[in-house]
């Protein structure tokens, strides 16, 4: 399956051309326990700033 990822955040180390994601993997996690009601309640572990 093809996947399309965008991020805006460009001091992240997986950020590329284009806005899209790098990363093998995306770990996205709930800041409130298990579930969320919007994205205000979610978290991005997979963001490691650029050195």
């Amino acid at each position: 399956m093809t996947q399309r990822i965008l991020c805006e955040v460009n001091n992240c180390t997986y950020w590329g051309d284009g806005n899209k994601c790098n990363a093998d993997v995306i770990y996205v996690v709930s800041q409130t326990g298990d579930q969320a009601e919007d994205s205000g309640d979610t978290d991005c572990k997979t963001f490691e700033p650029e050195e």
